[in-house]
């Protein structure tokens, strides 16, 4: 059963569904957001904060400095952990679209995020997914005790879809990476060489996969709390 979701931003006439940045000092500064995203844990044992936008948007990169920048009360959670297996991708038919919506196992991450809220106690081991491998690999990171803020970041993250809306719920706020598209591109590009493609079969893949990944997530944008980007952010802390 989806969890009922009182939070999402209001949209229409008058409302404001995004808390967009613009340049300048505050916010956009690392540490600013960092002090943002620790006021969630006030009044609460434990927070999540969720991180969504687009392939090659930078969550991963931002989600790393956040925890880093809190120090041993903040602890990363990434989504790519949630890849299915490359044997599960082929029993689905989905080895083409690896990285896309169906390719994640959802409820598995649902479940972490309630333990993670939930057990405030003990270690929670915590996947990711390996780019030399190409497979996720088991208990990568970890949530200690001590951290009182959770960084999650994924493509879905804010997409009203059965399972994303239970995910989205569980978290004290959701912000959109968001990156201009040609920026991005670049990255998706070079992800893949790195992974041992060539040029003509990386941009290939981009176009036909991570493309449309990138168009169901933009439909979300509306759902997040900010919209920020980290061109121009003050790098002193990455």
């Amino acid at each position: 059963m989806e969890i009922d979701d009182p939070r999402t931003p209001a949209t229409g006439p008058g409302a404001c569904a995004t808390d967009t940045e613009t340049p300048g000092p505050g916010p956009r500064t690392l540490a600013g957001l960092a002090a943002d995203a620790w006021g969630l844990t006030e009044g609460t044992p434990r927070a999540v904060l969720g991180l969504a936008g687009p392939p090659g948007a930078g969550k991963s990169t931002l989600a790393r400095a956040l925890v880093a920048h809190l120090g041993e009360g903040a602890a990363y959670l990434p989504l790519d952990g949630f890849h299915l297996s490359n044997a599960q991708l082929e029993r689905l038919g989905l080895s083409a679209r690896k990285g896309s919506e169906p390719s994640f196992d959802v409820w598995g991450y649902v479940d972490l995020l309630r333990r993670v809220l939930d057990e405030t106690v003990h270690d929670i081991y915590v996947p990711d997914y390996d780019r030399t491998l190409h497979e996720p690999v088991a208990a990568r990171h970890l949530v200690p005790p001590a951290a009182r803020l959770v960084v999650t970041e994924g493509n879905y993250l804010a997409c009203d879809l059965p399972g994303w809306r239970d995910a989205y719920v569980l978290m004290g706020e959701c912000w959109y990476v968001d990156t201009p598209g040609g920026v991005r591109q670049e990255r998706l590009v070079e992800r893949q060489l790195a992974g041992g493609r060539d040029e003509a079969q990386a941009r290939d893949w981009v176009a036909t996969n991570d493309d449309p990944n990138g168009q169901l997530v933009e439909k979300s944008r509306d759902r997040c709390h900010r919209t920020l980007s980290t061109i121009g952010m003050d790098p002193s802390g990455f």
